[in-house]
């Protein structure tokens, strides 16, 4: 992923209004994120842990999301696999719901996607950060493929977002 500014990941927001976007937390990092090995750039929101934000550029363009965390209910924690990158990291995977762009998301209508809490997937993917023990099921894809299937599965849901 190529590097992104401050201005160009407020900007391409979808699905929120332009006074949202400006008002969210955007990191400060920027510069010292690991670009080369980010499929997109997710963080969550220090300020309201229950919002996170991800920017991919599928189509050479980006795209960001404003997601929503629903609180845990109650009873016990099922451990639960990211639909992105297909790990089970110890830190956990929870449930992000997006508003959908346009007219759609005025009416209230969402599309929901399980994620790794801290939107770490491409790490994950590229064994850049340790998931854990038992985190990640043994399989034949090359490094390659696998980076792939997590950028298919992240632009599908960016479809359902914005369509």
């Amino acid at each position: 992923m190529t590097p992104l500014t401050e201005p160009e990941i407020r900007a391409a927001f979808v699905n929120c209004t332009k006074g949202e976007a400006k008002r969210l937390h955007v990191p400060r990092d920027l510069g010292t994120r690991p670009w080369d090995d980010l499929d997109f750039l997710g963080w969550r929101d220090p300020q309201a842990l229950d919002r996170a934000y991800l920017v991919a550029v599928p189509d050479g363009r980006p795209v960001a999301l404003a997601l929503r965390r629903p609180s845990p209910g109650p009873g016990r924690q099922r451990r639960t696999m990211c639909s992105v990158c297909l790990t089970n990291p110890v830190g956990g995977v929870s449930l992000m719901v997006a508003r959908k762009a346009g007219k759609a998301g005025q009416q209230g209508n969402s599309v929901g996607i399980y994620l790794c809490d801290d939107l770490a997937c491409s790490l994950y993917v590229r064994g850049r950060k340790d998931a854990g023990p038992g985190a990640r099921l043994p399989e034949s894809l090359t490094l390659e493929e696998k980076v792939e299937r997590t950028r298919s599965h992240l632009t599908a849901f960016i479809t359902r977002v914005t369509t």
